[in-house]
């Protein structure tokens, strides 16, 4: 059996008393696409900083490609959060896709036709042809928000790490990245980490889900661990799970760790622990 791009042993992170999660034993294999799942808190962020060498495990160790994790690594993808880059941030929107393949350069960069072509086709997937010569301070967050998943990908990584790539897309946008990021796992084999609080724009990518809530975490298929009575157990609380026409809803009267509770959709429905329909 090959060996897992990204792998866990006996994980730990705490801060203080207060313990995120522990004892995680994880292997995660090329082309494999795991959701993170759990309310704000858990979490969630904090495993991807961990895989990006940004914080320090309290115990156990993890590795990609069979190397402790490092920062700054050339085989890591990384799709941030969405925040608004400064104004007069003096790049165009095809210069910043072109800093994920020839970011760790020195001097000036000298694109080769093969770069500008994989650079191109990036801009054409995630929709940003449009204005690929415009300063990037001046896009909006969703256009600056594709900008990075097509940086992340450029570089061809063997691991892609994903902090709610979606966020401030709307519904045309968020399929067209999400394919393209399961694209990335199929043809390139990239390990994908998707951190979200919203399942249903992926599930359909998605092969193993990894939970977070208090403490603790659960792991398996989508079959497996998105379960009234999987998520009840997990959050010491009652959960239903209900699935309809392909999609979840979860709902629960519990909400931990501030996580929103929103019923502003119309639905008439109290959503929370991690799902709400749209």
């Amino acid at each position: 059996m090959p060996e897992p791009v990204i792998r866990l042993r006996s994980a730990e992170v705490s801060f203080g008393p207060r313990t995120l999660w522990k004892d995680l034993d994880l292997d995660i294999s090329e082309g494999e696409f795991i959701a993170v799942l759990g309310p704000n808190g858990a979490g969630k962020s904090t495993f991807l900083k961990v895989l990006l060498g940004l914080q320090r495990l309290t115990a156990g160790r993890a590795e990609i490609l069979g190397r402790p994790v490092s920062r700054g690594s050339s085989r890591v993808g990384y799709i941030p959060q969405q925040h608004a880059l400064p104004p007069e941030t003096p790049l165009r929107a095809r210069d910043l896709v072109a800093l994920g393949i020839e970011g760790h350069r020195f001097g000036i960069p000298f694109r080769s036709a093969r770069t500008r072509a994989v650079v191109q086709d990036l801009l054409e997937r995630v929709g940003a042809s449009r204005y690929a010569d415009q300063p990037v301070g001046v896009l909006s967050g969703g256009e600056q928000q594709r900008l990075r998943a097509a940086q992340a990908l450029a570089g061809s990584p063997a691991a892609l790490l994903c902090d709610e790539p979606l966020h401030s897309l709307d519904l045309h946008h968020q399929r067209a990245i999400a394919d393209l990021i399961k694209d990335q796992a199929s043809e390139h084999g990239s390990a994908v980490v998707f951190v979200t609080h919203e399942i249903n724009p992926v599930i359909e990518h998605v092969d193993r889900v990894l939970y977070f809530a208090r403490g603790q975490y659960r792991i398996g298929s989508v079959e497996d661990v998105m379960r009234t009575e999987v998520l009840s157990e997990l959050y010491d609380s009652p959960v239903e799970v209900i699935r309809h026409k392909g999609r979840l809803l979860v709902m629960g009267d519990h909400i931990e760790a501030g996580h929103e509770h929103d019923a502003s959709t119309g639905h008439g429905l109290p959503y929370g622990v991690g799902e709400m329909a749209r």
